[in-house]
């Protein structure tokens, strides 16, 4: 009998992992997931996620897929299965099961990610976890005017982190924009793949950029130039969610 694909939909924060990515003697959210995975299938399990969020970056929703041969169990019977073995910083949200073929990573057609700004006023506790202080208010309409100009076929050379290893800094940004949500300010991009730290460089620099002034044209210049050294500074991790991911296939 051929395994089943199942499709995972997972929130997770964070804060007390060191990235997405399973990785040797240190707490991954790929590595305790298929350690529970492993716990229900009396064998190790491969579970390959949408994309990799680094240490400290948050997830509400991250997508990844396993296969199981386990016949008798039903697709949403794995988000109880699973919530009963993992810690209260990684919930399963909804596992169904999906096409054989189905690829969390290369199956995406974008990713949305929301970078969190408590702006003029002093964050709660448990605020900072999830945010970025901001001590003043910027100007919403100019942040807008700046990240109108990311969207298209884009080259992020400016927001390429050193090391980063991918072979083309272009990316097509399908929307970015900033809006106040209760009385946090919230950026948010969506685009077909990013660059290592992009998001959160892309944040940082809006915000730099902002504080001075610069016109729409000055901006765009400083897009243009592919001058790492011209970007601003890369924002904590903190205050980013990988919020969602699209897919050209949605369900079976």
């Amino acid at each position: 009998m051929s395994e089943r694909n199942i499709r995972l939909l997972i929130a997770y924060d964070g804060t007390d992992f060191a990235g997405w990515q399973r990785q040797k003697e240190r707490r991954t959210v790929q590595a305790i997931l298929e350690t529970a995975l492993e716990t229900i299938h009396k064998e190790k399990k491969a579970l390959t996620g949408s994309g990799r969020t680094d240490a400290g970056v948050h997830a509400a929703g991250q997508t990844a897929n396993f296969y199981t041969a386990i016949a008798n169990m039903e697709g949403r019977r794995f988000v109880p299965a699973l919530n009963s073995l993992l810690p209260q910083d990684v919930r399963v949200l909804d596992a169904s099961e999906t096409y054989t073929d189905f690829h969390a990573r290369f199956d995406a057609r974008s990713r949305t990610y929301r970078y969190h700004i408590i702006a003029g006023r002093a964050a709660l506790p448990h605020e900072k976890r999830y945010a970025l202080q901001l001590w003043r208010r910027p100007d919403i309409n100019r942040l807008n005017s700046y990240a109108r100009l990311l969207q298209g076929e884009t080259d992020c050379s400016i927001f390429a982190s050193p090391g980063d290893p991918s072979k083309s800094r272009q990316r097509h940004i399908y929307g970015a924009s900033f809006f106040v949500q209760g009385d946090t300010l919230v950026f948010e991009i969506r685009a077909n793949a990013f660059l290592w730290r992009m998001v959160r460089s892309v944040t940082g620099t809006l915000l730099h950029y902002e504080k001075k002034g610069y016109s729409d044209a000055a901006f765009k210049d400083i897009l243009n130039s592919r001058d790492r050294s011209l970007a601003g500074p890369t924002v904590p991790p903190s205050g980013l969610f990988l919020w969602k991911v699209d897919y050209y296939r949605e369900r079976v």
